[in-house]
């Protein structure tokens, strides 16, 4: 049983009230901020109730933690296309229907893209010798027309959910793994993305949307910022870190989430804004213990931060080893629910309780 924390019950009923009072954007930035306040961590995972690693229809997160996470992440790869299903085999109506029940049980939704590239039609992770970000700028041009129609496409989906979400569009920009990474463009033609993106939004009326920047992990506060669209188009300041190479990584990523987060709760308090720890994980939880031994102590070194967000648990018949939460009967399935049993650890229920 998690203790109360007194302190913000006030701050997060108004929050709430907010959210269905009709300010809904204003009364999500709210519960972000109190609970950041409050010391303690939101706990998210990609897709949580579309499936489980075993099985679609399962939810791992809720088999080992005996809940739901705080924090559900979606992902809108494949509606630029009109595809009925996204880029993982998730129908966005169905989509629409898990967001809309997770905003109910008092949970917070965020979306990220992974468009394909509108220069080669090949996925996000496929950048080309060609600057894509500035032909999607460049009016004229057949990607600036793409991307238009795509950012209306994400608009409306986002605004039709009727729920507010934290959006985090064009993250990991500071690698070079996707067509809109700044090894593959320049920071004014990123911006000028980022702003036709928010352009999109206000037009169509997708008003109730928290925006996120997330670069992937940064050892300068320069390079944190080479990108940074400007304070009126960003509301959470958020970071990507991923552990790599099991045990022997364990160093390497504790190096590296620290700095990276250093930098983002630096500049989050400067400039006024809310911290999160937007993505990270082990893949197959190959490092011993990981949630407590490694998570855990990371989280508590930085309070700021709102949320915490691991990756998916894909279906092993679409692809083997690609999962970062234990289901029931897993090795770390003990570890993982001692992690969400912490106090500081916040899930569904929590949430639902300060509402």
């Amino acid at each position: 049983m998690k203790a109360p924390k007194l302190l913000t019950y006030t701050a997060l009923l108004l929050a709430a009230a907010a959210c269905r009072g009709g300010e809904p954007r204003q009364g999500l930035m709210e519960r972000l901020t109190a609970i950041a306040a409050d010391s303690c961590v939101m706990m998210g995972q990609a897709d949580a109730t579309a499936y489980g690693h075993l099985r679609f229809g399962a939810c791992d997160f809720k088999e080992t933690a005996g809940d739901y996470p705080a924090v559900i992440n979606w992902d809108l790869g494949l509606i630029e296309r009109n595809s009925p299903l996204n880029l993982d085999s998730v129908s966005f109506a169905e989509m629409r229907r898990l967001a809309r029940e997770h905003h109910e049980r008092g949970g917070i939704n965020t979306v990220s893209w992974h468009p394909r590239n509108p220069h080669t039609s090949l996925d996000a992770w496929q950048p080309d010798s060609a600057d894509v970000v500035k032909l999607c700028v460049t009016p004229g041009t057949a990607e600036n027309d793409s991307i238009r129609l795509w950012n209306i496409r994400v608009a409306r989906f986002v605004r039709d959910l009727g729920v507010p979400v934290v959006f985090r569009p064009w993250h990991e920009m500071t690698g070079g793994w996707f067509w809109w990474g700044l090894p593959n463009t320049t920071a004014e033609s990123y911006r000028r993305l980022w702003e036709m993106t928010r352009e999109a939004f206000q037009a169509e009326g997708a008003t109730d949307v928290v925006w996120a920047y997330s670069p992937d992990r940064s050892d300068t506060p320069e390079k944190y910022m080479a990108a940074y669209p400007g304070d009126k188009y960003v509301d959470i300041l958020g970071a990507d870190v991923y552990h790599f190479n099991g045990d022997e990584g364990r160093e390497t990523y504790l190096t590296d989430a620290r700095r990276t987060l250093s930098i983002v709760d630096s500049i989050a308090r400067s400039r006024g804004k809310t911290a999160a720890f937007t993505e990270t994980g082990c893949e197959g939880l190959n490092a011993t213990d990981w949630y407590t031994s490694t998570l855990l102590p990371l989280l508590r070194e930085f309070p700021s931060m709102a949320y915490v967000c691991v990756w998916r648990n894909a279906v092993q018949t679409m692809k083997p080893g690609h999962y970062y939460v234990p289901w029931a009967g897993h090795p770390q399935a003990a570890d993982f629910k001692k992690f969400t049993d912490n106090p500081y650890i916040l899930l569904s229920k929590d949430l639902k309780q300060r509402n």
